[in-house]
């Protein structure tokens, strides 16, 4: 099992294969709209801005699991992020990352990086950088901004 085997829900509740990324350097997040990290929304779509040319793409996975710091809706989501953040980027359906409800990708993703960050994801903003062939290359924390991530998507990109 792989990356691409995956199936998820964008944020309108449609299918959408993970397949159809083959070929892009991913880096996939847990947001929330309501958190001390949100702002990072700012950087996130300053990298997609600048390398989504050539095939980077952000998967938003909201997640309500921290504090209840992503409480609305998706499409209430997705409206805030683009008036506030004005992303361009994909936006998925609310998921958990953790626990007995946890989706599926993200038991992959872990099973593929715990690290030191320890197997669960510990708060909003996690995020994992994909490589071209689907590899889970590396696992950043909450803290890691996208700026201080920029250097290893240009080593994939």
């Amino acid at each position: 099992m792989g990356i691409y085997d995956f199936t998820v829900k964008d944020a309108k509740g449609e299918d959408v294969n993970l397949s159809e990324y083959k070929g892009k350097v991913l880096l996939i997040v847990n947001t929330a709209t309501g958190c001390g990290f949100t702002p990072q929304y700012e950087g996130l779509q300053k990298l997609y801005d600048t390398y989504q040319s050539q095939g980077f793409e952000i998967l938003d996975f909201p997640c309500n699991q921290f504090g209840n710091q992503a409480p609305g809706t998706e499409e209430e989501i997705v409206q805030f992020c683009q008036m506030k953040y004005n992303t361009t980027f994909r936006q998925f359906a609310k998921i958990e990352v953790n626990g007995d409800n946890e989706a599926p990708l993200y038991t992959y993703l872990k099973s593929q990086k715990g690290g030191l960050l320890g197997k669960n994801i510990k708060w909003n903003f996690a995020k994992f950088l994909v490589d071209r062939e689907g590899n889970v290359v590396e696992r950043y924390g909450s803290t890691d901004t996208p700026e201080k991530i920029e250097k290893a998507i240009k080593k994939l990109i």
